[in-house]
C-alpha cells in the first residue's frame, strides 16, 4: 500500500490512503479549506450540477434518469435504496460472492425484507442461469440486486446479463458499483439497471462523505411511503433535492465541494 509521511509527525508517522481506497490530488483537498453554508445558492447550484454530471458519466437521459445524493458512507447508500425501494410485500433476490453482498443480506434482515440469497464462494461469479431458475420458481421475487466490483476479491461480476434477466422478467435491478463506477464503462440503461449506487471517495476520487443513487425516475417515484427510515428515505431526499439543490439534513459540505473538483 502506498504511503505519505505525515511532517508533524516525524519520520515515524505514516499517512495512508484515504477510503477508497484511492488518494486525492492537492487540488481536491484545497477547495475543502473553505466554509460553505448549506444555505448558499452557488452551493446548491454545485450540488445540481453534480448531479447533471452523474447522469452524463452512466450516459443516460435526464428524462428517464435522477441523481439522489445521500450523507454517509457507501453503505448508507446501499441501505437508503434496499430501505426505500422494496415494499413490505416485496422480495430481492440477492446474488452475492463477497462480504458486500453479505452486508446487503444482513440489511435485509435487519429490515425484515425477504431475500433469497445465493452466496457464491469468493472466486466464483453469481450464475445466470441459476439465477434464471430461481426466478422460474420464486415469482414472489421482486427486485434483484448483486455487487458489480466485488472488491473482497476484486472481481467484476457480469452486470450485463442478469441485467437482461431482470428486464425479461419484469424485475427491479439494483446494483452496488461502488468500487466501478467511473473507473468502468457501465452504460446503465442498456444494461437495464434500475438503481445504481456508489460513493463520492471511490474511482473518481473525491472525499468521504456521502454516497449517489442512480435512479430510474418511474422506479423511483414508485418508492414513496415505503421508507423503513426517516433519515435515509431515498424518495424525500430526491423530492428536497430535486426542488432547489438542497439536502433534507445537514450535508458534508467539504466532500460535497472535493467530489465536484474532482469531477
Amino acid at each position: 500500500m502506498r504511503k505519505r509521511k505525515m511532517k508533524n509527525l516525524g519520520t515515524a508517522g505514516y499517512k495512508l490512503l484515504t477510503p477508497g481506497p484511492l488518494t486525492t490530488t492537492e487540488t481536491v483537498k484545497e477547495v475543502m479549506l473553505f466554509d460553505h453554508c448549506t444555505w448558499d445558492d452557488d452551493y446548491k447550484e454545485i450540488t445540481q450540477k453534480i448531479r447533471r454530471d452523474l447522469l452524463k458519466l452512466a450516459q443516460v437521459e435526464e428524462t428517464e434518469y435522477t441523481t439522489v445524493l445521500m450523507q454517509g458512507s457507501g453503505s448508507f447508500g446501499v441501505e437508503s435504496v434496499l430501505g426505500s425501494v422494496v415494499p413490505k410485500d416485496g422480495c430481492v433476490l440477492l446474488l452475492s460472492n463477497g462480504a458486500y453482498g453479505e452486508r446487503a443480506a444482513k440489511m435485509c434482515s435487519y429490515y425484515e425484507i425477504p431475500c433469497i440469497h445465493v452466496k457464491q464462494d469468493y472466486n466464483k461469479t453469481p450464475d445466470a442461469n441459476e439465477a434464471e431458475e430461481l426466478l422460474k420458481t420464486h415469482p414472489e421475487i421482486t427486485h434483484i440486486m448483486m455487487i458489480h466490483s466485488e472488491t473482497t476479491s476484486g472481481i467484476l461480476n457480469d452486470i450485463e446479463s442478469i441485467g437482461k434477466l431482470a428486464e425479461a422478467y419484469g424485475k427491479v435491478f439494483i446494483v452496488d458499483a461502488m468500487s466501478s463506477f467511473g473507473g468502468v464503462d457501465i452504460p446503465v440503461a442498456d444494461y437495464g439497471i434500475d438503481f445504481l449506487i456508489s460513493s463520492a471517495n471511490k474511482c473518481i476520487q473525491g472525499g468521504p462523505g456521502f454516497a449517489f443513487i442512480l435512479a430510474r425516475r418511474e422506479k423511483l417515484e414508485q418508492s414513496r411511503g415505503k421508507a423503513r427510515s426517516l433519515s435515509l428515505d431515498l424518495y424525500e431526499q430526491w423530492k428536497s433535492m430535486n426542488t432547489d439543490g438542497k439536502w433534507r439534513f445537514t450535508p458534508p459540505t467539504h466532500a460535497v465541494m472535493a467530489f465536484a473538483k474532482a469531477m
